[in-house]
Order: C-alpha cells, then structure tokens, then sequence
C-alpha cells in the first residue's frame, strides 16, 4: 500500500490499537486477537528493550496469521529507531511528537510519517514537513473542543486523538462529532490486566464491540 491507502485503512477502520508487552508470544497473540476481531491496521509501540525483537516476530508471522494486516511502530523518537524499525518492515511509523530529522528520513525511506501534536503551531510545522495524518496527543488534556476549534484551518490533515479515548460510545460519538478520522486506542482497551492474565479473548471482544460502535457512529 501506499501512505494514502494507509491513511484510508486507518480512517476506514475508525480506530488504531495501539500497544506494547516485553513477550514475543504474548505480542503476537494480541495482535491475533485484534485481528480476529476485525482489525486490519495496528500500532506496535516501541516501549521496552524487546520492541523491535517483538516487532520482527510480528513481522515474520504476519504472513502466517494475520496476511492482509498492516503493521506500524509508535513511539519513535529518533532517527536511529526510525531506521531499525523501517529496515525490518514497518508499514508506517508514528511519534509521541514532531521531530524534523525523523520526518525527513521517513519521508526519504517514503514511509507515512504521523507526528504527534498539541498546538496549532505544532500542527503548522507538521503540516510544512509533510504530515498529512497526525495524532493529537494527549487526547485527554485536549478534548474534542480542541478539535472543533482548529479542524477547519487544516482541511487537508486527518486527526487521530490518543490517549484518554475510552470505550464508551457517548466519548467516541464526541471524538467523531469534532471532525476527527480515526481514535488510537491503547491501555483503555488493552488493559494492563488482561495484558497480565492472557486474556486474549476479552480483548478480542471488546475491540469487536468497538468496531460495531464505530459503525453505528459512521452511519
């Protein structure tokens, strides 16, 4: 795929996952149940030592389990990660914020670059690098009043809030009604505790629940 279809993969599926875990079988079974679920696009972030160790097993299993699924990594924050990730196979990269070194070297690598953004000025700057996708990070301290504020003044860039978007449908109704593409999706639906106990089922569950939810709401 190219970054436009990347980016309409994302926005069609209404949200992106988004997590992490220090075990290979454990990463790998995560994304199995997303998939299982209907999920076709997810963010691996990299959080610990083992994420590119992870991320590759992702990778080499993709083709297995999971063939039509696309896999980016989060969390970058240099150019030296940016590369290790790009050079074992990742689909797209995503950062907590915006840094012009690593987007000129995704850009070169012609990878999709999503920045993370707080301000209007953060987003100008992102917009003049070649952000066509951002994440408004933290979704939280924003709100969707953030969103309705400022969508218009860039009509050409889909927003994605992370962090703080929760499960229920009255939060992702709100997100959707500001104007945003997509919702990242991480700790409030891969929870730490079922991360814990293997529950590979209710995670499973719970993301059908909220693909059915993202639905209704796009109807």
């Amino acid at each position: 795929m190219d970054n436009q279809q990347i980016i309409r993969a994302i926005t069609s599926q209404g949200m992106l996952p988004l997590y992490y875990h220090d075990d290979a079988t454990v990463t790998l079974e995560v994304a199995k149940a997303l998939y299982q679920a209907g999920i076709r696009v997810i963010e691996y972030t990299n959080r610990g030592e083992n994420a590119l160790t992870n991320f590759k097993h992702l990778l080499a299993q993709r083709a297995v389990d999971m063939p039509d699924m696309l896999l980016g990594i989060g969390t970058i924050k240099t150019v030296d990660h940016a590369k290790a990730f790009i050079d074992a196979g990742a689909d797209f990269i995503i950062c907590p914020g915006m840094i012009p070194e690593v987007a000129n070297y995704v850009h070169e690598k012609g990878k999709l670059w999503v920045p993370g953004c707080m301000t209007s000025s953060e987003i100008m700057v992102a917009e003049q690098l070649g952000a066509k996708f951002i994440k408004l990070f933290p979704g939280n301290l924003l709100g969707p009043g953030f969103v309705s504020a400022i969508k218009e003044l860039f009509p050409g860039i889909a927003f994605m809030p992370t962090g703080g978007v929760e499960l229920e449908e009255a939060n992702i109704q709100a997100w959707f009604s500001a104007g945003v593409k997509a919702v990242g999706m991480g700790s409030k639906l891969i929870t730490r505790t079922l991360l814990d106990q293997k529950d590979y089922t209710t995670i499973s569950g719970q993301t059908k629940k909220v693909l059915d939810t993202l639905q209704r709401i796009k109807r």
